[in-house]
């Protein structure tokens, strides 16, 4: 309080004396222009000096506040835009990803009217249209997509081909990449699509000149890669095998054509050899099956082996019976050799190796050489049991049914007279 009363009695102080010097000496004030001139004294130009320059710094300093109100405007109302079209953008993946396709592009495209980059947005509104089936609408989106990035032509070409192999367009989809199979490297997205447009199409040649690329740019894992080759190697060789002109130079042809990895997998081995032996190449598949085993033990091969027309049919059970030292619990060279045995007109070594393949492993296939093989040595019964048993093991084949009661009969099965 005390400091409030000494500020207002030094103000009325220099008021008194700032009054006192106006009253001793008012001055003189002439500002003259033209034929206009303003007389006053030098006070009162004073405050009107002053004042102007209040009223001027005041309008500068509204000016500015206007001009950043202005911005600040702007500013708010793009990043308002921004978040809506974040807002649309995220629902549509939204209900992509749901698989509600129309309700996906409509959110998609939305976002996209209002997106600095719609480029995403345009290409899965395509691909949602793909889904739908609407031809017009996937060309108009991807259009909008290439206009709203020049730089971006590949990934809508990427686009294209996957909604094309979506439609089984499969040739379609291969013309479509033929851009981006220039540059493997920088899209590795265009030899997945491949692979999958060639094996749509059954094109083993156009997948067998791929597969190198797939696997330099890891496209495919090793278990991938492994399941490919052998449907890819299996394939050519059964068509070699199942065509109109198929002979054993068709098969050794196709054999020879496949890259060397393909000579070491054991599936495609039996595949070959599975087809010499059908085209009557027995000399060629013995060679083969033997050259297999000496490498490795192959169950499969040893019962392929049976099925050879040797024309030393004693000499090649000599053979397989040299692998009993070895391999003396494997059903299938017990099988094998009751065969070579049977074609060697030794009936007695053929039933004991059949029965002791029998009691390593019940199967259909023993029991049906077991079975024939003892019908034609006058054992009707015995080889009856054996046809029934190799049905009943094959009984998991059948759809299950309901049984009759054996105890009760059933009148429905009755003669009527």
């Amino acid at each position: 309080m005390r400091r409030i009363f000494t500020l207002v009695l030094i103000a009325l102080l220099l008021g008194v004396g700032v009054v006192a010097i106006i009253e001793t000496d008012p001055g003189y004030l002439l500002i003259a222009y033209g034929d206009y001139t303003l007389e006053s004294s030098l006070w009162v130009g004073l405050v009107l000096l002053f004042l102007f320059t209040v009223l001027l710094y005041v309008l500068i300093a509204l000016f500015r506040r206007l001009l950043g109100g202005q911005k600040s405007l702007s500013g708010w109302l793009d990043a308002r835009r921004y978040r809506q079209a974040t807002r649309l953008t995220n629902r549509g993946l939204v209900h992509y990803i749901e698989g509600n396709w129309s309700k996906a592009r409509g959110e998609l495209l939305r976002g996209a009217r209002k997106n600095e980059a719609p480029l995403v947005n345009y290409l899965l509104a395509a691909s949602a249209s793909g889904r739908l089936g609407e031809p017009d609408q996937i060309e108009q989106h991807l259009l909008a997509a290439a206009d709203s990035n020049a730089a971006a032509n590949i990934a809508v070409a990427l686009t294209r081909a996957e909604i094309q192999l979506q439609a089984g367009q499969y040739q379609q989809a291969i013309n479509t990449l033929q851009e981006a199979r220039r540059s493997p490297g920088r899209y590795p997205q265009a030899l997945s699509l491949l692979k999958r447009a060639y094996i749509g199409l059954g094109d083993g040649a156009g997948l067998a000149e791929l597969l190198p690329q797939l696997r330099k740019h890891r496209v495919i894992n090793a278990e991938e890669q492994a399941a490919l080759e052998q449907d890819l190697y299996g394939g050519m060789l059964r068509s070699a095998g199942d065509s109109a002109g198929a002979s054993l130079d068709t098969v050794c042809e196709t054999w020879h054509k496949l890259p060397a990895e393909a000579h070491t997998d054991p599936e495609i081995i039996r595949s070959y050899a599975s087809l010499l032996v059908s085209l009557g190449g027995n000399a060629l598949a013995e060679k083969t099956i033997l050259q297999e085993l000496k490498k490795r033990w192959d169950p499969a091969l040893v019962r392929l082996f049976g099925f050879i027309q040797s024309a030393d049919v004693r000499r090649q059970l000599a053979t397989a019976e040299d692998w009993l030292a070895d391999h003396a619990s494997d059903p299938q060279l017990f099988l094998c050799l009751g065969r070579l045995a049977a074609r060697d007109k030794l009936w007695g070594k053929s039933r004991d190796y059949f029965e002791k393949s029998y009691r390593l492993q019940r199967s259909a296939e023993t029991c049906a050489e077991l079975g024939r093989l003892l019908d034609a040595l006058g054992e009707p019964k015995v080889a009856a049991a054996y046809f029934r048993e190799g049905l009943l093991l094959q009984e998991d084949r059948l759809p299950s049914l309901p049984k009759p009661e054996k105890t009760v009969p059933d009148q429905r099965l009755l003669t009527r007279g």
